[in-house]
């Protein structure tokens, strides 16, 4: 009944004593052995999210396809349903909670700066199914003429820069809108962390929420504010007040040159790192870079897994629960290329040297007749790697692939005439000694 209940090299990092310890702790231990014990049904979440082009029909045949020796129990649609209703979201929530974190260690190159650990905070919007329910709770995007478009939910993320693990994530209606959302992850900052802020999250209020937790911000602010100037300083940064926080101003202007052209472009950024010769502003210009980190996560969780799929789930609470098995499944692979990345390397060996060798010539001291006799050598027994499923499993049985109602990419980038190859480029980044520019 367990043995379906493994991810391969994966579980090595959540083991079936985790799991467990997990569902005993919320209570959700089943009463009586089924065919999908509540252990199993967490994996088989967690496969769904590296599994996501599959239905859970599909996924649990990748489960079981390398198991084809034991009685494995048959299982519905129906029963797949049932068990992840039983098993609820408390689980996967607790497991998830369990996982997150930096996944970095003191030598990890990028996790810190000036002795502070980088982290950034950005949200993003998932897609869920459209159906009454989900329409009437969340809501659809509209315009002048009608509504249009999936109802979607509102993901925001504390993401440690230095790895891209999600250290902490909420997320819910689109319309609340990300600050709302993004104050409760004010529960996971502390001092001793750098918080980076795009312009959608620099407002008064979030940003002394940010500062109030002890945890510094460098944050980007829209053209529109003119903070004023209190004291200039030597690197060309000044001190002012936004709200009721002190914070340091650094105008810069930044110049992206490639062979396809120049774009120059002038950006305003505000810290509560206020001391100007251990944090200089030529430095947190460059530092402010590593944002784009949170959205290489967002990145490789909506397109490389997701593959810019519509949710499954079709209720509130079956969203909420394979929100966070994605989010647990990509906090596995994070926290794997991080043990990767911090063990020591090893030697590698020699590959060895292959002769080729016409095969009807025989092989020195063999008995043959030359060129007479052909060798017919019996092929190896292939082993089974350690994995989900062998490389010659048989395919799983065809079904309905569930339909995608929208193109690939929502941005016409062909008829706009945007260019997205790759230029080698020269950054050059000038501090502004100036007062504010206006917008």
């Amino acid at each position: 009944m367990f043995a379906p209940g493994h991810l391969g090299e994966l579980t090595r990092i959540v083991p079936f004593e985790m799991v467990d310890e997990v569902l005993a702790e919320c209570g959700a231990i089943q009463q009586r052995l089924r065919k999908l014990p509540a252990r199993v049904v967490v994996y088989l979440l967690l496969a769904a999210a590296l599994f996501e082009e599959c239905g859970y029909l599909a996924v649990w045949d990748r489960l079981t396809c390398a198991l084809g020796s034991l009685p494995i129990p048959k299982v519905t649609g129906t029963a797949l349903w049932n068990a992840r209703a039983r098993l609820g979201v408390r689980p996967v929530r607790s497991l998830f909670d369990m996982l997150r974190g930096p996944a970095s260690a003191i030598r990890t190159a990028g996790a810190r700066w000036a002795g502070l650990l980088v982290v950034a905070i950005d949200g993003t919007y998932l897609d869920v199914p459209d159906d009454p329910a989900t329409r009437a709770r969340l809501g659809k995007g509209s315009n002048q003429y009608a509504t249009s478009g999936y109802p979607q939910i509102c993901l925001v993320a504390l993401v440690a820069c230095g790895t891209r693990a999600v250290i902490d994530a909420v997320f819910g209606p689109r319309s609340r809108g990300e600050t709302t959302h993004g104050k409760r992850l004010a529960r996971s900052l502390r001092a001793g962390m750098v918080v980076l802020l795009d312009r959608g999250l620099s407002s008064n209020a979030f940003l002394e929420t940010v500062a109030g937790t002890g945890a510094a911000f460098l944050a980007r602010l829209s053209a529109a504010r003119k903070p004023p100037v209190l004291h200039r300083f030597d690197d060309g940064s000044f001190l002012s007040r936004i709200g009721q926080l002190e914070v340091r101003i650094i105008e810069c202007e930044i110049t992206i040159a490639t062979t396809a052209g120049r774009h120059t472009g002038v950006y305003r950024l505000a810290t509560t790192l206020l001391d100007h010769r251990r944090y200089p502003a030529f430095e947190l210009v460059k530092l402010y870079h590593q944002r784009w980190e949170v959205e290489s996560t967002y990145f490789a969780i909506k397109k490389s897994m997701l593959g810019r799929r519509v949710l499954r789930a079709r209720t509130m609470a079956g969203i909420a629960q394979e929100v966070y098995a994605l989010l647990t499944a990509y906090q596995l692979i994070r926290i794997a290329i991080a043990d990767a990345t911090d063990t020591v390397p090893r030697r590698r060996p020699r590959p060895r040297q292959l002769q080729h060798r016409p095969a009807n010539r025989p092989r020195p001291g063999h008995p043959g007749r030359g060129r007479d006799r052909r060798h017919h050598h019996r092929p190896r027994r292939q082993h089974r790697p350690r994995g989900l499923e062998p490389p010659d499993a048989p395919a799983p049985p065809a079904r309905q692939p569930r339909a995608v109602k929208r193109p690939l990419s929502r941005y016409a980038y062909k008829s706009l005439r945007v260019d997205r190859r790759t230029y080698k480029a020269t950054i050059s980044i000038d501090i502004l000694l100036t007062d504010p520019i206006s917008p």
